[in-house]
């Protein structure tokens, strides 16, 4: 029989509010959840269209803005800028606090208190990004927007986050290797998941679809990424490959 996925228990945390790009809190709409966060904590709700385009699903959580004083918001920008210039200078690992309050010309303790370590820089610098894909998950063409067959959306999801890896792998190790299980606290991680639950639902796999979602999204992994290119030395057209014969295997059941 296909699989449905789990419904959230109204007396568990989280029940009333899931994550969405970014973690923080806002609103969203999903089947028996109340209210969704969005990326960097800004209220949103964003709804999704089946294979086909057809029958509004619930998923994904659009980011708003979040209002903030000007002159935080110039600093904000000021500190990520810096960031983004250090980090592709130098590298995520060899870049220190310090050196970004210095490029950006504010104070170190304002680098602290917006974003907390470095950690917390690379998952702002990750936002905007992860931004994007959701956007086109929700709203772009197919197939990794609405209206193509689900095994379509999987495999262009799978895509779009492995492109992810290759243009900001660093960001993504340095976001998700700074304590344990930090990749699955960010708001991306839940987003992604939710979607891929909704697509294995719309191909009918049996099985329990929270678990088998999280087994797809297992080889992309920042830590195991950069092992499989760095240490193995497997091009990203080969870990593609691989990508897609496990989606295409488990569609078909095998």
């Amino acid at each position: 029989m296909p699989i449905r996925p789990k419904q959230p228990r109204t007396d568990e945390p989280g029940a009333a509010g899931e994550t969405g790009v970014g973690g923080k809190p806002g609103a969203g709409a999903e089947t028996g959840a109340g209210a969704a966060t969005g990326a960097g904590g800004e209220p949103g709700a964003g709804t999704e269209t089946g294979a086909g385009g057809a029958g509004a699903q619930p998923l994904l959580p659009v980011a708003g803005q979040r209002r903030e004083r000007a002159d935080a918001a110039r600093n904000r920008e000021r500190v990520l800028r810096a960031a983004r210039e250090l980090f592709g200078e130098r590298g995520v690992q060899d870049v220190t606090m310090e050196a970004i309050a210095r490029r950006a010309g504010v104070a170190k303790g304002t680098v602290f208190h917006r974003f907390g370590d470095r950690s917390g820089l690379a998952l702002a610098l990750l936002d905007e990004h992860e931004r994007e894909i959701q956007d086109r998950v929700l709203h772009g063409e197919p197939p990794l927007g609405p209206g193509a067959p689900a095994l379509e959306r999987l495999l262009a999801l799978l895509d779009a986050l492995l492109d992810l890896h290759e243009r900001h792998g660093d960001l993504l190790y340095a976001a998700e290797t700074s304590k344990a299980e930090a990749r699955y606290a960010t708001g991306a991680y839940g987003a992604w998941h939710r979607h891929v639950v909704v697509l294995l639902g719309e191909l009918g796999i049996e099985g329990d679809a929270d678990a088998l979602a999280h087994a797809v999204l297992a080889p992309l992994g920042a830590e195991l990424q950069h092992h499989l290119r760095h240490a193995v030395g497997l091009s990203a057209e080969q870990v593609r490959a691989a990508l897609h014969t496990l989606a295409r295997g488990l569609a078909a059941g095998r």
